[in-house]
């Protein structure tokens, strides 16, 4: 009777994994589960593997160091106010360039914003400071990532430019991430080229960021994806939860600069979880989570943290995908307050209250996703969904400009499921038809593969008439 029983269970086992292999791969078309592609090769583990706590608390003290960082404190004085942060990030920027081989400059991206009546009250120069590592490869140094964090600070009431402000947290722990970003990064050369960005006047109304993401507009970067680290620092939340494996990420689904007539589009086809930036934070997925991070990225579908803003916005709102990472359970104690103590609790944005273990693994994490970018293809441009009455999903796209681009994979789920759940390698072409794929009930994407196996992000497919 044992045996017997044996016997049943090893057979009830076989056909459970049977279905479930048929559920995964078969029941649509081949579709297979979508590989876990992105296993850091050992440049980038080597690369991930620089990534120091002690160097981040080395940042983040420093930046604390100047006593506040607001927006409207002094310009000048050497060694207070946030003059003496931006020149001192600024020095920090050159020393990596000086290791880059001439693939890195600095610059500083600097305007006058008039008093806006609220908490701008005299003319105030905003300058965010960036460093620039140019893309070696001519077929992809066109695209540009950019990774950033603000680092102006303040205390509970926000036009106080006095205080001491001193904001290890928000966004200390954001900007010190940049820091070591181009610290790491600086000696080793990018296929596509990343902007390492520090902002100022977040807090002030995201001025800095718009300042820039202006720039970009005007100048015609190519803008592929925008990374914003933002109160990234500490696993300990108010509420008492500690998260020391996960970071929240936020994207929205329903781009911010959507036209009037993409939004008719979208409403009649559905596609409210996807859009550029939604395939960006699925990417940041995939390439984010490994074993050179040790780390868990949490989606969540939002812009950002409720009726709350950051500096992924003013790209947003060009057309540019953009997400933010933010710790998983935020102290509200120690961000925006005075640096205090009542009844014998601490408040402020202190140091003490920064994890830098966990600060490297969350900058593992960006630095990951962000090495997985500048070195994969671009999207596939120009996809198209054919509109018909059919059974079948006819695609159509441009040939990926970059040599190495070997093949094409195209990527599906069912309507309700929050990441791609099938692909099929359809090779190089450029129009693939996958018949008995029933475009009334999935989402369809696709992405370029190259010779090493890397994979762009999504691109969606806009319908067409035959």
């Amino acid at each position: 009777m044992p045996r017997f029983r044996s016997v049943v269970l090893v057979v009830a086992g076989a056909i459970a994994v049977a279905l479930t292999t048929v559920a995964l791969s078969g029941a649509r078309n081949d579709g297979q589960r979508p590989a876990r592609w992105w296993k850091p090769p050992a440049d980038v583990r080597a690369q991930l593997a620089q990534v120091s706590a002690r160097s981040l608390e080395r940042f983040d003290r420093g930046l604390v160091s100047f006593g506040t960082r607001h927006t409207a404190s002094s310009q000048t004085d050497p060694q207070r106010g946030i003059g003496a942060a931006r020149d001192w990030i600024k020095q920090q920027f050159e020393q990596f360039a000086a290791t880059s081989h001439g693939r890195m400059s600095v610059s500083l991206a600097s305007y006058v914003q008039p008093p806006d009546g609220q908490r701008i009250l005299q003319p105030t120069t905003i300058t965010d400071v960036v460093a620039t590592l140019q893309g070696t490869d001519p077929a992809s140094a066109d695209r540009v990532y950019v990774v950033g964090a603000h680092y102006d600070s303040r205390v509970t009431l926000v036009k106080n430019a006095t205080a001491d402000a001193p904001g290890a947290n928000d966004d200390g722990s954001g900007t010190s991430a940049v820091l070591e970003l181009a610290r790491v990064m600086a000696p080793h050369a990018t296929e596509a080229t990343i902007k390492f960005v520090t902002y100022a006047g977040e807090e002030q109304g995201l001025y800095g960021s718009n300042h820039l993401a202006e720039i970009a507009k005007q100048q015609g970067w190519n803008v592929q994806g925008v990374l914003n680290m933002d109160i990234v620092g500490s696993l300990n939340g108010g509420n008492g939860i500690r998260e020391p494996r996960q970071i929240r990420l936020f994207s929205e689904g329903v781009p911010t600069s959507e036209t009037p007539q993409q939004t008719l589009t979208r409403q009649s086809i559905g596609g409210e979880n996807d859009g550029v930036s939604r395939q960006l934070a699925r990417y940041v997925k995939e390439t984010g989570e490994n074993s050179a991070t040790g780390m868990e990225v949490k989606l969540v579908w939002r812009r950002d943290r409720f009726l709350r803003s950051g500096d992924q916005v003013p790209w947003l709102t060009r057309g540019w995908p953009a997400v933010r990472f933010t710790e998983p359970n935020e102290n509200y104690d120690h961000q925006h307050q005075d640096v205090r103590v009542e009844n014998g609790k601490q408040f402020g944005d202190l140091l003490e209250f920064v994890d830098f273990r966990y600060l490297a693994r969350v900058t593992r994490v960006v630095g990951s996703s962000l090495m997985a970018l500048a070195r994969s293809p671009r999207a596939p441009g120009n996809a198209q969904i054919i509109s018909e009455l059919s059974y079948d999903t006819h695609l159509r796209w441009d040939a990926d400009p970059e040599p190495d681009v070997v093949g094409y994979e195209v990527v599906w789920r069912d309507s309700t499921e929050p990441l791609w759940t099938h692909a099929r390698q359809v090779g190089n072409v450029t129009d693939y038809t996958i018949a008995g794929l029933n475009k009334d009930d999935v989402q369809v994407g696709l992405r370029a593969i190259d010779r090493d196996g890397n994979r762009s992000p999504v691109a969606v497919p806009t319908p067409v008439n035959q």
